[in-house]
């Protein structure tokens, strides 16, 4: 695929339209995304898959703003949910319940009955406690649900600890070996309907060969449940293909379709998918604004208009996201840590990081920022969460405002008997 932020003449571009032209209208910090990487990247993973059942069901959580959903809701995607708000931009995005699955392990009775009544594909249920909740809310609409247990294989994805879901000490899912008894008290309940299977071993995935693992262990476990009366017509085998954001090689598309297909492919069944990161995290930046420069002794500061509140995945993981001049970069290169306002030392972009000589008012560029970046924002020190404009050949929009300082205290109330 194309880089959707090429250089031009040495100034850098969201596709066709020049970054300092929407900071003009947007200001900073700002979020940018490209549609055409956004489905670029979802439908190379639905070609890959195109020989078996299948559906792609974008793992809202790793950028939720509604154009983005709607531009891959659009080209044919279902959606993975993991709350009841995710489920509200969804539909409000213009899903098809009957192409959303609900994954999470701690659903409430109100949020299950908002899927319920939605009549989504399918829930992913993480604890056998949560199946009989299920079971309770289906009884009192007098409807049935269709489920699959999220099953933990006790497989190592190799990534980072915060994002690795799959062994047995992560709170995701029920251990493997108990899966066989779970189904069987899911057989005898009246309101539920046992028609799939899920594991999801973990996000940022590089190599293979844990996939590979898991999924031989999910295709055993459908071939015993089948064995005990079970029509298990949905895999879903969730998501986590990892992405470049320095040297790194993930599977490509192809090879990770070749190897699901290789083998669960033929178990007659649907494959479900939930990629996330690997659909939006290169498809957008983050834009940041230089406000000064200090040194002491030890370091080289650059201070900027973005911080860890915009994009804690830095600070958060340890991230490495690779960061560049809009426009023309200035000789000579110096050793830097970018940070921003926020009051904490943890408030940095990048660390001893080399990169062309900046001065006030220059525009920065954080590459990788689709995922992740405003979906983790928050409001720390009193920070307005940044805009979000989507961009698609010469053509952009503003698709989230900055917040206000009024949005700040938007919900809050002062009862003068409790505080005066």
């Amino acid at each position: 695929m194309s880089d959707p932020f090429p250089r031009r003449g040495g100034h850098l571009h969201a596709e066709g339209v020049p970054i300092a032209r929407i900071v003009e209208q947007a200001g900073t910090p700002v979020f940018i995304y490209s549609a055409t990487a956004l489905c670029e990247a979802y439908d190379a993973l639905t070609t890959a898959l195109a020989r078996v059942r299948h559906t792609v069901c974008y793992s809202i959580k790793s950028n939720m703003n509604l154009a983005v959903v709607r531009t891959l809701v659009a080209r044919g995607a279902g959606i993975d949910a993991t709350s009841g708000g995710e489920l509200f931009r969804a539909l409000r995005a213009g899903a098809d319940p009957s192409k959303i699955v609900y994954s999470g392990v701690g659903k409430t009775d109100p949020e299950i009955n908002r899927a319920l009544d939605a009549g989504i594909k399918l829930f992913n249920i993480e604890s056998r406690a949560e199946l009989r909740r299920i079971d309770a809310c289906a009884e009192a609409k007098g409807c049935v649900a269709p489920i699959g247990f999220r099953v933990n294989p006790d497989v190592d994805p190799r990534t980072h600890p915060y994002i690795s879901t799959g062994l047995r000490t992560s709170k995701f899912g029920i251990p493997i070996a108990e899966a066989v008894e779970a189904y069987a008290e899911a057989k005898a309940l009246d309101h539920v309907c046992v028609v799939g299977v899920d594991c999801h071993i973990g996000s940022q995935i590089l190599s293979i060969e844990p996939l590979a693992d898991a999924l031989a262990r999910v295709r055993s476990l459908v071939e015993e449940l089948r064995k005990a009366g079970h029509r298990i017509e949905i895999i879903d085998v969730g998501g986590g293909i990892g992405v470049r954001y320095q040297k790194e090689e993930p599977p490509s598309p192809a090879l990770y379709a070749e190897t699901v297909i290789g083998i669960v492919g033929d178990l007659d069944c649907e494959i479900v998918v939930e990629p996330g990161r690997s659909i939006t995290a290169n498809a957008g930046i983050l834009i940041t604004r230089v406000l000064y420069q200090k040194s002491n002794e030890a370091k080289h500061f650059v201070i900027v208009d973005a911080a860890m509140n915009d994009l804690i995945r830095p600070s958060l993981y340890q991230a490495y996201q690779r960061i560049e001049p809009v426009g023309p970069p200035r000789a000579p290169e110096q050793t830097v840590d970018i940070v921003g306002p926020v009051c904490e030392s943890g408030d940095f972009l990048a660390r001893e990081r080399l990169l062309p000589r900046a001065e006030p008012g220059d525009l920065f560029a954080v590459r990788s920022a689709g995922a992740y970046g405003f979906a983790m924002s928050s409001n720390y020190n009193g920070r307005p969460r940044a805009a979000e404009v989507l961009v698609r050949g010469e053509r952009f929009a503003v698709v989230r405002k900055r917040e206000t300082l009024e949005d700040l205290v938007r919900g809050e109330s002062v009862p003068e008997e409790l505080t005066g």
